[in-house]
């Protein structure tokens, strides 16, 4: 059964859009949002097309509850899980997304690689991680939420990361490293076949005396889909407040800077502002020269961190990892 849909995400997209004509925004700033954009649109279109692979094969079930695009904020943590998928037995499967339709790679130790024709390879955060520590923060919220099992049985939680249908994925030796989780979206009704074929008949039966009815399960996904908390679609990062600003003095308590402020004040003091801005000054920025991706805000390699300081004209003195150096012209 379907208990919620993604957000409808236009609305950002759009103001993230519009905003790249602020005469208040430099051009880091500007390459910032066009980057943004481009990974926004590459992002959504992957979690569509995995939504329309989950639905096909459970939306209909009356065996598993589904849940798409979920933002939960515990103690100060967040986890945003791409896809959650429950089942009767309180199993709960963790789906996270990556619209990788390269080569990916991964080697015995659990790292990923991305590789793509013509271009080198490029390490990527596993997020097969990613979603275990969601998992830590989701069990937090089950047992606030009062969702357990009977006879002392916990929910059990099983990481699954859906990758592009044409991407081709390079596997180390199961008995070293088991990627039998890492799956073409278009695998799922069969990958879920085989990891049943999996599970042990001693957890089988722990699992069927955990069994619930559709009743409860519709139940836990609805308390969970309350607790949805979707981000400010207006928040934009620190560095994204707009220069005039920058250049006035501090309040005592600053403010945020959001897609709505820098769109009244671009409105505002259009006329007063240059037609084109002055190459900017980044040797301040919070992140120059920082191994962390001054797009998507991930670590990065100091191999990658360096390709972008060689060619300071084009990078301004920042960095960017690979998917967004290729994704965004800069």
């Amino acid at each position: 059964m379907l208990i919620k849909s993604a957000d409808d995400k236009s609305s950002r997209l759009k103001l993230l859009t519009e905003l790249q004509q602020s005469a208040l925004l430099d051009a880091f700033q500007k390459n910032w949002l066009k980057s943004e954009v481009q990974r926004q649109k590459r992002g959504g279109q992957g979690e569509r097309d995995a939504a329309f692979y989950i639905d096909s094969w459970s939306k209909d079930s009356e065996n598993h509850a589904v849940l798409h695009d979920l933002r939960f904020e515990v103690d100060g943590e967040v986890a945003q899980i791409d896809h959650l998928v429950i089942n009767r037995t309180q199993r709960f499967y963790l789906f996270e997304t990556k619209c990788f339709n390269g080569q990916v790679h991964i080697n015995e130790a659990g790292e990923f690689a991305v590789e793509y024709p013509g271009e080198r390879m490029f390490g990527v955060p596993s997020p097969l991680e990613q979603s275990r520590r969601h998992e830590r923060i989701l069990s937090k919220l089950l047992e606030r939420l009062g969702i357990s099992g009977r006879a002392g049985l916990t929910p059990t939680f099983h990481h699954i990361v859906m990758v592009h249908p044409k991407a081709l994925i390079h596997r180390p030796d199961a008995k070293r490293f088991d990627t039998s989780n890492v799956i073409k979206a278009d695998m799922i009704a069969r990958w879920h076949e085989e990891h049943i074929e999996r599970l042990s008949t001693v957890h089988l039966l722990g699992q069927l005396m955990n069994i619930h009815s559709g009743d409860s399960l519709k139940e836990w996904a609805q308390k969970l889909a309350r607790q949805h908390r979707p981000a400010d679609p207006l928040q934009l990062p620190d560095f994204m407040a707009p220069k005039a600003s920058q250049q006035t003095a501090a309040p005592v308590t600053p403010s945020v800077p959001t897609a709505r402020s820098i769109g009244v004040q671009a409105t505002t003091s259009l006329a007063n502002s240059p037609s084109e801005p002055s190459p900017p000054d980044l040797t301040g920025h919070p992140l120059y020269r920082k191994l962390v991706c001054a797009s998507c805000q991930t670590k990065i390699s100091y191999p990658e961190g360096k390709f972008c300081w060689n060619q300071e004209k084009r990078f301004k003195g920042l960095q960017y990892c690979r998917p967004c150096q290729a994704s965004s012209e800069l």
